[in-house]
């Protein structure tokens, strides 16, 4: 079995929404939070090992509520994610505060990837089959400049407390993704689901569409393309305090240019996320349906 690598994006763990750090709100039987569930099922599927990519000043406190729980059963490294950490010749600008997107996250992780590996957020729920789907590309030995995306059904990322943002996919004739069009405020509708324009109308969307969720599967050599390119990044868009080197915007440059080509992975499951704090119950009640229905064990690890 090829050993294929699962690389957790974790370092904004500290955001925040109504008083509480959503991505360590429980949200199973025994205390899980989302990530919990996202990790059996990778390790179900057949993943040999977790990088989790965090902040140097989050280590300890992930490791004491995150990490050290997940070394008990799985192999696990870990990549820091800094502001600083920039190619030959760069410094940091005075202004910035923040980290340089997941490209970067993804850049961190540079030194422990030396298999084709997937890429999650830390706080999205994803399900089973998506984990299972992805890895079984990854096994299949695909090209260098071959890769995938789970692609999720529109209706069943939307949340009920508010609008949300998705990535609408354009697929050719073979399944391989032709563009990813950001869309935002999205909202159910009567019937379905809508962008609100700015306006205020409403643009009727296609709930059976796929959107990604940031669920990639990508070769070694990526990581060579992210070397390349952030240099490239940095000199054009460097001194403006917000840019963010996105792992979709890479994706979708090398996919115009012909350099690379991604294969949409259709999945049913159903995607779970905390948007809003109002979220949380109904994430309580589908993780407590899985488990009633035998998807989950009780205590998960």
């Amino acid at each position: 079995m090829r050993e294929i690598a699962l690389v957790v994006m974790a370092a904004g763990i500290g955001s925040r929404y109504g008083g509480g750090i959503k991505q360590l709100e429980a949200v199973g039987p025994c205390g899980e939070i989302i990530m919990d569930y996202s990790i059996y099922d990778a390790l179900e599927a057949g993943f040999h090992k977790v990088v989790f990519v965090i902040r140097r000043d989050l280590e300890r406190d992930f490791k004491e509520i995150i990490g050290n729980r997940m070394e008990r059963v799985c192999h696990v490294e870990y990549a820091y994610q800094e502001k600083d950490d920039l190619p030959a010749g760069f410094s940091l600008p005075a202004d910035r505060t923040k980290p340089w997107g997941t490209g970067q996250a993804i850049l961190a992780c540079r030194h422990l990837i030396r298999e084709p590996f997937a890429v999650i957020n830390a706080d999205d729920y994803y399900g089973k089959q998506a984990f299972r789907r992805v890895y079984e590309y990854l096994s299949g030995d695909p090209a260098p400049n071959d890769y995938c995306m789970a692609g999720f059904v529109l209706k069943n990322t939307l949340s009920d407390y508010g609008t949300v943002t998705r990535g609408i996919c354009e697929v050719d004739e073979a399944g391989y993704l032709k563009r990813v069009n950001e869309t935002r405020n999205i909202k159910k509708v009567p019937g379905g689901a809508a962008a609100q324009e700015a306006d205020g109308r409403l643009r009727p969307l296609n709930v059976e569409n796929c959107v990604s969720m940031n669920m990639w599967g990508l070769t070694p050599q990526f990581m060579e393309v992210l070397q390349e390119g952030f240099p490239r990044f940095l000199k054009e868009r460097g001194t403006e305090p917000g840019a963010e080197y996105l792992l979709p915007d890479i994706i979708d440059e090398r996919i115009r240019s012909g350099q690379a080509r991604v294969k949409l992975l259709q999945t049913p499951d159903q995607w779970f996320g905390i948007t809003y704090q109002e979220d949380k119950q109904a994430v309580v009640d589908a993780i407590a349906a899985l488990t009633a229905g035998g998807a989950y064990p009780r205590r998960l690890f």
